[in-house]
């Protein structure tokens, strides 16, 4: 796991810093224990004329005595209660960074070090898991906080945009999250899903969420995490064949809309649907909305992300843990790119699905040679009877057991991005331990083209000025790519340190190392080359390193007589 370290001095102290401690120590005590200036002035006075040196002694011990009883009151004061109770919530909630956000910003410190020191027994907490209400609210509130302080940077510089950010998140985000992480309710192992969606003004959101229950085999197990980003006035379409956006309608809240049917009364009355809606200005990006849902996750013992425009098989939420059940690993993974939501799911049920095979770097500027997922294809010729192994997870279909979320758990410091939360997800998930598979079915279908629809870019360049998001999201990928060992992206080496903060608490796993991920998945940080390291996903065999597992897939022995041959 990377770790940025604060400086021995700042933690054990050196020997200077320790004399200058103690003689400032000294000085205040020194300060405590004798007679202000007017005071002895008093005292003079009082005795002028009195040659009882023991008078004069008693007057400085009463002095002495006083300050005491001022010091001890002050310091009474202080902890039961006498801090504004602004300040005393916010340092009971380790809120309070002060004035060392500078240290921050420049990458000398990390939040973790400054707010808690070598102290961790915060991340184990006596206190009751969060209420749902609790977290919703939290959340509703800082996004609308977020939005009061974006509001004053119309016309600032996208730098600018990410540190009002990122001030924010330091200050209140992040010590919530982690206040979360170490207070999350304990999971159920009772067979409950939860789904995880995050929608950006589609009109298709309804049905995804009014056919994952119509076709689940357990809907009374499905709980569902729903992020809305909607445009509620001044609603504007997405770009249209002639470059232009026509006014349109406020978008269907799709949760309400599925609340009026018959299917769907019944589970919103049960509170089996949980919403955080988000006004069409304030949205993020998808991957700080995955964030925000899977915070609604509360004890399901399975966990499944889907995008909002989705179709889904008969049966999809049982055949889906059934598959990752038959995964040969304790904390297996499953996903893939699904097939087009035009595919009739129920009639491919013994057609093999999909596998997630070829990484590629992104050559546009715009898109910061980030890694991308491209190489999904149909390579088994019949289905397997267990879900074969894959190198990647995939943002729009991917299901694990719901421990991952305190092991691996989404990142609040990566907003306004498009790109690369596959990657960072994957290697992340890889590096502590899981297992990614591809399912031997497939249960769900994407509607991969919406051309003309909105966009959350163009939210941002309305928000802000014309073309701020390209650099805007530039710069927090320097995150993902710092934790994926860029040779760029080395501390030393960025200019804006903070998008660094706090980043051993989302990088990488401890449970396998990082070169061994990338040597499989056949990526080179340094070249930005894919070598051919990759054959085996094509083939459908183990990766290398996992050749005990052979002997589940026909394919390795034919791959090994080719090889001998």
């Amino acid at each position: 796991m990377t770790t940025i370290k604060r400086q021995s001095a700042s933690r054990d102290g050196s020997p200077l810093r320790m004399l200058a401690l103690f003689l400032v120590l000294f000085m205040v005590v020194l300060y405590l224990a004798l007679p202000s200036s007017y005071e002895t002035v008093a005292m003079e006075k009082m005795f002028h004329g009195q040659n009882s040196t023991g008078v004069i002694r008693q007057g400085i011990r009463s002095v002495v005595a006083l300050r005491r009883e001022q010091l001890s009151h002050a310091l009474k004061h202080l902890t039961d209660g006498g801090v504004p109770q602004r300040l005393r919530t916010l340092r009971d909630k380790h809120q309070v960074v002060g004035e060392r956000l500078g240290e921050v910003k420049a990458g000398k410190e990390t939040v973790e070090e400054i707010l808690h020191g070598a102290d961790m027994s915060h991340h184990l907490s006596s206190k009751p898991p969060m209420t749902l209400d609790e977290i919703v609210s939290y959340l509703d509130r800082w996004i609308h906080s977020l939005h009061e302080i974006l509001g004053e940077y119309k016309t600032a510089t996208f730098d600018q945009i990410w540190q009002a950010y990122h001030d924010l998140a330091v200050k209140t985000l992040f010590p919530w999250d982690q206040d979360y992480l170490s207070r999350m309710p304990p999971r159920r192992e009772d067979g409950s899903v939860f789904l995880s969606l995050a929608t950006y003004r589609d009109e298709n959101c309804f049905n995804t969420i009014y056919n994952a229950y119509a076709k689940a085999k357990h809907p009374e197990k499905l709980f569902v995490g729903l992020t809305q980003q909607n445009c509620h006035k001044d609603c504007k379409s997405g770009v249209l064949a002639n470059l232009s956006m026509v006014i349109v309608p406020p978008d269907d809240d799709c949760y309400a809309k599925f609340c009026e049917t018959a299917l769907g009364k019944p589970i919103c009355v049960n509170k089996q649907v949980r919403v955080l809606n988000i006004d069409e200005p304030e949205s993020l990006g998808p991957y700080a909305a995955r964030y925000f849902t899977s915070k609604m996750w509360y004890g399901e013992e399975w966990f499944m992300q889907t995008d909002a425009h989705m179709t889904f098989a008969t049966d999809w939420d049982a055949i889906s843990i059934e598959m990752l059940k038959k995964a040969p690993s304790d904390k297996p993974v499953l996903s893939h790119y699904p097939p087009s939501h035009l595919i009739d799911l129920d009639k491919r049920k013994t057609t093999a699905a999909s596998r997630l095979c070829g990484p590629v770097f992104a050559t546009s500027d715009l898109e910061s040679q980030i890694i991308r997922l491209e190489g999904a294809g149909n390579f088994d010729k019949k289905k397997l009877p267990q879900p074969g192994f894959a190198p990647f997870t995939a943002a729009g279909y991917f299901v694990a057991h719901s421990r991952f979320l305190s092991e691996v758990p989404f990142d609040p410091f990566l907003p306004w991005i498009f790109m690369g939360e596959e990657i960072i997800m994957s290697s992340r998930l890889w590096t502590a331990g899981y297992d990614i598979f591809s399912p031997t079915m497939s249960v769900v279908g994407h509607m991969y083209v919406r051309r003309h629809k909105p966009k959350f870019w163009e939210s941002v360049h309305r928000a802000f000025t014309f073309g701020v998001h390209n650099p805007l999201q530039s710069l927090v990928l320097d995150r993902v790519k710092y934790q994926l060992g860029y040779p760029e992206a080395a501390k030393d080496f960025l200019r804006y340190k903070s998008v660094l903060t706090a980043v051993e608490k989302y990088s990488m796993g401890t449970a396998r190392p990082l070169a061994d991920y990338l040597h499989i998945v056949g990526l080179n940080m340094t070249t930005k080359e894919v070598d051919g390291n990759m054959r085996w996903c094509e083939t459908g065999v183990p990766p290398p390193g996992f050749e005990q597992y052979n002997h589940l897939y026909p394919a390795a022995s034919l791959e090994r007589e080719s090889i001998i041959q």
